[in-house]
């Protein structure tokens, strides 16, 4: 891959060695990734606008995954409208596959813990640390997860922090596990009639669809991404994050997660966290110094495509084609975090207000020039003709107190 590759000390290095060296010097695709093999676009113009669907149909093709001949298989490319279901009261998700640390785990365990920095706790680390261990969590998740997996991927809930997803990112972005065997192992259980279409093909899309774009993203905008603010966001980030001491129970759920485990599931983290960074005017910079912090699958090349890019749109569109608000009607639609909450997910302007609610509309209200601009935004400022000039008033109104005490 040659885009903005001048930008990295580590790349250059690479692309010097035989005239450091004096000798012959290939260089060979980093098996973590299959851009590296295949790149759907090499040659990227500056601004133009790319999406994920269709870098994901091109990668599908040629690695020949999910394809009945020329066609995708079950005729769609793409089923996530059917990954949208709230998690039902009477459906357990089972606990995820633990694993004892070992010896030279629990001294590195005991050095981490000696060194008094970060956040976090190494207390009941149970992470797989060797390929064999991946292979075992990869396998759990075939066996027991994976069914469910697409109609619960957008679900969040008390009851589980993993619920269906595979939580395999970490040992992938290791390099404990491959990619390609990956996907290939997943179609062989949609062949043999194990997971049905929807659930694979949207584990599918995660790994050889996004995480190669993210890839993707990252070499082609860096390094001026980490620098993107097109929300001209200004505020630091809240003194919750580092704690989850918050009386919103779902941020104070996903924070309480993140620290106690370095994970969130994908929706956790876009739809909760991200979702509010975005509505309260955090700064890109120091959000994406906070997931890179916290995260056990946090690398430079993962964050700022995902945080910068998808989370808060921060880079003008390169990586995502809109931005993803929403208020607490989708949280509450798609979660059961808002029945333990002190605030109400269904008021908008009054004091009992969830937050998410007048801070969405004040986001709308205070860029609805720019997002007006946007087709896919359209439908979000098409809502503001039920306002009212009160109610719009009180909502800028409860942001603002709202925002001065954050």
């Amino acid at each position: 891959m040659t885009m903005a590759a001048s930008f990295c000390p580590g790349r250059q290095m690479q692309l010097t060695l035989d005239k450091q060296l004096g000798v012959p010097v290939a260089i060979v695709p980093n098996t973590q990734f299959l851009v590296g093999r295949y790149n759907p676009i090499s040659e990227p113009e500056p601004h133009k606008l790319y999406v994920l669907e269709s870098f994901y149909r091109a990668m599908r093709r040629h690695f020949s995954v999910l394809m009945d001949g020329p066609d995708p298989a079950g005729q769609k490319w793409n089923f996530d409208k059917a990954n949208r279901k709230r998690l039902p009261k009477d459906l357990h998700p089972p606990p995820l596959l633990p694993f004892t640390p070992d010896e030279v785990t629990k001294q590195v365990m005991d050095e981490v813990a000696g060194l008094d920095i970060g956040v976090g706790s190494v207390d009941n680390f149970a992470y797989a640390v060797t390929r064999e261990q991946a292979l075992r969590a990869f396998q759990d998740f075939l066996e027991n997860r994976l069914a469910f997996f697409g109609d619960y991927e957008d679900a969040m809930t008390r009851r589980s922090h993993v619920i269906y997803h595979s939580l395999l990112s970490p040992y992938l972005n290791l390099g404990l596990l491959e990619p390609l065997e990956l996907v290939r192992e997943a179609e062989r259980a949609y062949r043999r009639g194990q997971a049905p279409i929807n659930a694979v093909e949207g584990f599918v899309r995660q790994i050889i669809g996004w995480r190669e774009f993210m890839y993707w993203q990252y070499w082609r905008q860096m390094p001026g991404m980490v620098e993107k603010n097109a929300w001209a966001a200004k505020r630091p980030l809240p003194a919750f994050v580092w704690d989850g001491q918050t009386d919103m129970a779902c941020l104070h759920h996903a924070v309480t997660r993140a620290l106690d485990s370095g994970y969130n599931h994908h929706i956790e983290r876009l739809m909760l966290l991200c979702n509010f960074f975005l509505l309260t005017g955090i700064n890109p910079k120091v959000v994406n110094d906070w997931f890179l912090a916290v995260y056990i699958d946090a690398y430079d090349w993962v964050m700022p495509p995902n945080v910068i890019g998808m989370g808060l749109h921060a880079d003008g569109g390169l990586t995502a084609t809109k931005p993803y608000i929403a208020s607490a009607n989708y949280i509450n639609k798609m979660s059961d975090f808002c029945q333990d909450c002190r605030y109400d997910a269904k008021v908008r302007q009054t004091a009992a207000a969830c937050p998410f609610n007048y801070l969405y509309w004040n986001f709308i209200l205070k860029h609805e020039e720019q997002l007006r601009a946007n087709p896919r935004t359209g439908r979000n400022v098409w809502g503001l003709r039920h306002l009212t000039m009160q109610d719009r008033d009180q909502v800028q109104a409860l942001a603002a107190e709202f925002l001065d005490a954050l």
